[in-house]
């Protein structure tokens, strides 16, 4: 082989090697002003406000040793399709689903009667403002009347909530109820409930423990005057939904001409939705 052509042959290799080293740094940089790129897109959707949401606390199942865990990664699972994946999931979205629920919080001190904790919650007790008052002006009208009664929540007819008195603690919505209502519903009166603002009435109302064992909703409504609009009833359905999620239980559903008879609330109107939320938990 002549000088010449060797020198032609080392000249080739360089310039491949050359060529090369250039791909391979063009490649090192396109990955990292990539990864760069991603970097920044990440950082500027944490960046983004975000609804933050208490959740109540779960308890998950786990392994009790190592081999159980093992034994669950290695067994042999039957193929499923892509259909049957998607279906799958939505499933296990809609059982574990959390509701999401936007709650406007006004407490007040001469609303609060004493403790309720998750083991004396019973009762979701339903009833009707009979007034066109919004949530705002029933609340601030309830803490300046001196009767010191309250309910835990009220929801608007667009739909908005607003909430009075924490979930475990007692408010003044049920009032006394029939005589003998308090073993009929297996609740009683414990000493928790102050009592305060209360006047006895006896006779056939002799009964007190409801306020104690149950969550009250008031719904601004005048009985026989206008409908339940479909904003304040899918707000009322997530709000029972809600106060299951956050005792993990579900509470019976009653309105409280069913406590105390004679009552207006809930209205008649009320009825064919009433008998839903107890069957269903929602107006439909």
């Amino acid at each position: 082989m002549s000088k010449t052509h060797l020198i032609s042959t080392k000249r080739l290799s360089l310039v491949i090697l050359a060529i090369s080293a250039a791909m391979a740094s063009t490649l090192l940089f396109g990955c990292t002003d990539t990864a760069d790129k991603r970097g920044e897109a990440g950082k500027a959707v944490q960046a983004e406000p975000q609804q933050i949401e208490v959740e109540p606390v779960r308890d998950c199942p786990k392994p009790t040793n190592d081999e159980d865990e093992v034994g669950a990664d290695t067994r042999e699972r039957p193929v499923r399709t892509d259909a049957e994946a998607d279906a799958s999931e939505a499933s296990d979205a809609e059982s574990t689903a959390v509701p999401v629920i936007a709650i406007t919080e006004d407490f007040r001190e001469s609303f609060d009667h004493g403790p309720k904790g998750a083991e004396y919650q019973k009762y979701i007790v339903l009833h009707d403002t009979e007034g066109k008052s919004d949530a705002a002006s029933v609340i601030d009208w309830w803490d300046s009347n001196g009767n010191l009664v309250a309910a835990h929540f009220i929801v608007n007819k667009d739909g908005s909530i607003w909430q009075c008195v924490p979930l475990d603690r007692i408010a003044h919505h049920a009032g006394y109820g029939d005589t003998g209502h308090n073993e009929q519903y297996s609740i009683s009166e414990d000493g928790r409930d102050d009592m305060k603002g209360s006047s006895p009435i006896g006779g056939a109302f002799a009964d007190y423990g409801m306020n104690g064992s149950s969550i009250g909703i008031e719904m601004v409504h005048v009985s026989g005057e206008d409908d339940y609009p479909e904003a304040q009833l899918d707000a009322l359905d997530a709000l029972i939904a809600y106060i299951d999620d956050y005792y993990g239980f579900e509470s019976e559903i009653i309105d409280h001409k069913a406590w105390r008879s004679g009552n207006s609330d809930t209205s008649p109107e009320f009825a064919d939705f009433l008998q839903s939320y107890q069957t269903k938990r929602k107006h439909a």
